[in-house]
C-alpha cells in the first residue's frame, strides 16, 4: 500500500537548515508535500521557493508575491494547521518559540533545529508535548546522533557531546583580541548560518546543546560530557550502564540528520550524501575541553545549572552580543563579557511561566544592548 504523503511546514525556509530541509523534500518528492513555508526578509529566495513548492500557507516579514493557491498566514497558524503533519523550526532565537508551542498543542511532529526553543523553555516545551501527544525530533547532528544511538536501547548512563572546537581552537588570547568577523565566520567543517557559526567559534553552541540534551533525553547535566573532536566525524556518543559506548559517524553534512528526522523511522538511500571511506580518515582525535579558553561555554553551563529564567537571559544576551560583533561594534572577546555582565544583573525566577520567559528575554535584550553601548 502506498504510504501517505508527509505534509511538511518549514519555518525559516531560506536559512541554512531550511534550505537543506527543502533539499530533502525535493529529493523525496514522493514522500513529502510542502504545505507551509515561512521566512524573514530574504524575499527573492523565498519567492523562488513558493513558485517551486506552491505551499498552501506562507509567512514572510517582507513584501512577497504569492502564487495562486497560496495565502498569507502567521507562523503559529502554519505550525498548527490541519494540513501540516511535521513542522521544521529552523528560525534563530525566540522567533521559533510561539510556533513551536502552537505545533505541540496541535499534536504535530516538531523537528527542532532552533537551539533556543528548548534552552529558553525546555520544561514548558516537553510538558506541552506530553500533554498533547506530540512528538519532538532533533535535527542538530549531535542530538540526532544520540537519538540514533538510543534506538532499541535501555540503561543510559552518560551522553558525550562532541565539539569541533571552532576556527580558533588553541589560539592564544592575544590572537583572539584581533579576530575579525570574516575569520569567525569560517568554520573548519560545517557551513551554517552566521549566528550558529559564531556560537560555534565561542563554543557557546555546545552549552546550548547540553541544555537541549538535558530536556530531549531527560538526563541530568552531570551525566553530559563535552569533548573536542576536530574532525566532526563522530557526531556524539552514548555510554550505557554496562560500560558499552555507541557512536554515530558520518560525513559532516546536515542533510543526513534532517533526513533521519523527517523520514523516521525509515532510512532511505540518498546518493547526494557523501559516504565515509575509512582508509581516507587519517585519525580521529578526542580531547578534554579547557573551559578557561571558552568562557561562553562556561557561562552557558552555569546558566543551565541555575535554571529558571537564566537560560532565557543567556540566549538573549548572546544574540545581542553577536549582533553587535557582526556590526563590528564590539570585539570577539567582548561577546562573553556582555553575556556575563547581563547574567550578573538578572534576578532569577524559578519555575517561570511563558510570560516570565518572554519578559526575561526582553529585559535581557535591553540590558545586553546597554552593557554593549556603555562598556565597549
Amino acid at each position: 500500500m502506498e504510504s501517505r504523503l508527509i505534509k511538511l511546514a518549514v519555518l525559516g525556509s531560506t536559512g541554512s537548515i531550511g534550505r537543506q530541509s527543502l533539499d530533502i523534500a525535493r529529493k523525496f518528492s514522493s514522500e513529502f508535500k510542502v504545505t507551509g513555508l515561512a521566512c524573514g526578509n530574504n524575499v527573492k529566495a523565498f519567492e523562488a521557493q513558493l513558485r517551486e513548492f506552491k505551499p498552501r500557507l506562507a509567512c514572510s516579514d517582507g513584501k512577497i508575491s504569492l502564487p495562486a493557491g497560496t495565502r498569507r498566514a502567521s507562523m503559529e497558524e502554519i505550525a498548527s494547521h490541519p494540513d501540516v503533519d511535521t513542522v521544521v523550526i529552523s528560525t534563530t532565537g525566540k522567533a521559533g518559540l510561539a510556533p513551536a508551542l502552537a505545533a505541540l498543542k496541535a499534536g504535530k511532529t516538531l523537528a527542532i533545529a532552533n537551539k533556543e526553543i528548548l534552552v529558553m523553555a525546555g520544561e514548558l516545551i516537553t510538558q506541552m508535548a506530553a500533554r498533547h501527544g506530540a512528538t519532538i525530533v532533533p535535527i542538530d547532528s549531535e542530538h540526532s546522533a544520540i537519538w540514533q544511538c538510543l534506538q532499541g536501547e535501555t540503561g543510559l548512563h552518560r551522553l558525550i557531546l562532541t565539539a569541533s572546537g571552532g576556527p580558533f581552537y588553541k589560539k592564544p588570547r592575544s590572537y583572539l583580541k584581533g579576530v575579525t568577523v570574516e575569520q569567525a565566520l569560517k568554520h573548519p567543517t560545517w557551513h551554517m548560518g552566521k549566528k550558529v557559526t559564531i556560537d560555534s567559534a565561542t563554543l557557546f553552541n555546545k552549552g546550548l546543546e547540553a541544555i537541549e540534551a538535558h530536556w530531549l533525553f531527560d538526563i541530568p547535566y552531570e551525566k553530559i560530557e563535552i569533548i573536542i573532536h576536530r574532525q566532526s566525524i563522530v557526531h556524539s556518543m552514548v555510554e550505557f550502564v554496562d560500560g558499552s559506548i555507541k557512536a554515530q559517524l558520518s560525513t559532516p553534512d546536515m542533510h543526513l540528520p534532517i533526513q533521519y528526522a523527517l523520514l523516521y523511522p525509515r532510512r532511505l538511500p540518498n546518493e547526494n550524501i557523501a559516504r565515509l571511506h575509512f582508509p581516507d580518515i587519517k585519525k580521529l582525535t578526542f580531547e578534554a575541553v579547557k573551559y578557561s579558553d571558552f568562557p561562553c561555554l562556561k557561562l552557558a553551563l552555569e546558566a543551565a545549572s541555575d535554571g529558571g529564567t537564566c537560560p532565557a537571559v543567556l540566549c538573549a544576551a548572546d544574540e545581542i552580543a553577536i549582533e553587535q560583533f557582526l556590526k563590528k561594534a564590539i570585539t570577539f572577546l567582548d561577546i562573553s563579557k556582555i553575556i556575563d555582565k547581563t547574567l550578573s544583573k538578572h534576578k532569577r525566577l524559578s519555575k517561570p511561566s511563558l510570560d516570565d520567559i518572554l519578559q526575561a528575554d526582553k529585559w535581557a535584550r535591553d540590558a545586553a544592548l546597554k552593557v554593549a553601548k556603555d562598556n565597549y
